[in-house]
């Protein structure tokens, strides 16, 4: 099914915030189409595309481990992926990377932060039409699926006019048109005027975006935003990050219930706490400095934010849930540490006495946890548990404990007794 661009109201590029949580939760609240955060071509070609079957995610991993771009099959038809690119063939190479796992690709062309113009990307890329025109045809006649691009308006409305007609001749499915120019920012009125000319001037959908700080607080304002600029359908960027259930037909959720949709969805795709941290913290952004907001940044982890809101419990079930699936995809924990410890070049086993008293642990920590911590900030999978009881022969006598082999993704085994 090919992804249309009309009568949509869609999820914004933004980044750090649109990331998988964000993403999914504006489709539960109503999103008919959700884009990603802009990714630059260079940083994605170095990535291995990776199935995650615990999570059920496609994991595109940075030589460095980290996770640049997650997806599942719940979005699958409707996520846009949005690049950073000044160069055809880059952005071509990166296209069929990923157009298998997204509905559609975008081409940043709007970005005015020196993190997207420097090397020709974002809006720097709107002084060049030439390339503009190259870069949007390379993809257009290179992949299967839409091609759409987002940019600002120019100084005047005959330049935007024309290199809109540009754009629509390169056979794109649709043009975002943030309606300030590339050095104006949210403080500065929106032009919806310009928006409304082109959406007169050219057949292609226009999608009206930027108006977050005037027109949108609530639903029934983003019909309201698309019948003043004439478009075919509306992108929401910050009004939806202050509020992601903006989108709901049916009206907007209590604060707080939204915060504890996004932090399920943050938990169960183990999205990173300092991601999950910030989003948060947009969507009460005016109310840092409450009881509430106090505790919100003084987390350090998933586990402390996930105490904030009294969810500790969904959290360790879904880290059981993790660990048991992990297991039963594995053919046998048993069989691969053996094959390990029978590896004459594999030495890496560390086995050492751990004592395990409750007392001396706060309420909800295990030494589970702060292993899983560990990993987190190292970037690696959750630990791997094996468990078996083992007989001791001291001087005192014969006594059984525990053994424990715990396995992480640095092929290390640690092996404890209790």
């Amino acid at each position: 099914m090919v992804l249309s661009f009309c009568d949509k109201i869609i999820l914004a590029p933004m980044v750090r915030v649109g990331t998988l949580p964000m993403r999914l939760l504006a489709l539960d609240y109503g999103a008919d189409i959700v884009y990603c955060e802009e990714l630059v071509d260079i940083k994605m070609l170095q990535c291995k595309r990776v199935v995650n079957d615990v999570l059920q995610t496609v994991d595109y991993i940075a030589p460095t481990e980290r996770i640049i771009f997650q997806t599942c099959e719940r979005e699958k038809d409707r996520v846009v992926f949005q690049m950073g690119t000044a160069d055809p063939e880059r952005a071509l190479a990166v296209a069929k990377l990923i157009e298998n796992d997204v509905a559609a690709i975008d081409i940043n062309m709007g970005c005015p932060k020196e993190y997207s113009t420097k090397g020709g990307m974002g809006a720097a890329l709107l002084s060049n039409p030439e390339k503009i025109e190259k870069i949007l045809k390379t993809l257009v006649n290179g992949i299967a699926k839409p091609v759409t691009c987002k940019i600002r308006i120019l100084p005047t409305l005959e330049e935007t006019v024309n290199l809109v007609k540009i754009i629509q001749r390169t056979g794109v499915a649709a043009i975002a048109v943030h309606g300030r120019k590339k050095e104006e920012r949210p403080q500065h009125p929106i032009h919806c005027d310009f928006i409304k000319a082109v959406s007169e001037a050219v057949s292609v959908p226009i999608i009206a975006n930027g108006g977050s700080q005037e027109l949108i607080r609530e639903f029934q304002d983003l019909e309201a935003f698309r019948s003043v600029t004439a478009a075919s359908s509306v992108m929401v960027a910050r009004a939806a990050m202050w509020n992601p259930s903006i989108f709901r037909r049916e009206g907007s959720l209590p604060q707080e219930d939204i915060m504890r949709d996004y932090i399920r969805y943050a938990v169960m795709y183990n999205n990173h706490y300092t991601n999950t941290k910030y989003c948060l913290c947009q969507m009460i952004r005016d109310q840092l400095e409450s009881p509430l907001g106090r505790k919100l940044h003084a987390t350090q982890s998933t586990l402390d934010i996930c105490e904030v809101f009294e969810m500790t419990s969904f959290y360790e079930s879904c880290q059981l849930s993790q660990e048991a699936k992990k297991v039963s995809l594995n053919v046998s924990i048993q069989d691969t540490l053996k094959t390990e410890n029978d590896d004459e070049e594999n030495h890496d086993t560390v086995q050492m006495p751990i004592k395990f008293e409750r007392k001396d642990y706060l309420p909800q920590i295990t030494p589970k946890m702060f292993l899983l911590e560990w990993c987190r900030k190292e970037k690696l999978p959750q630990p791997v548990y094996y468990t078996g009881q083992i007989k001791e022969v001291s001087r005192t006598g014969c006594s059984h404990c525990m053994s424990s082999n715990i396995r992480t993704s640095r092929r290390k085994t640690w092996g404890g007794r209790k």
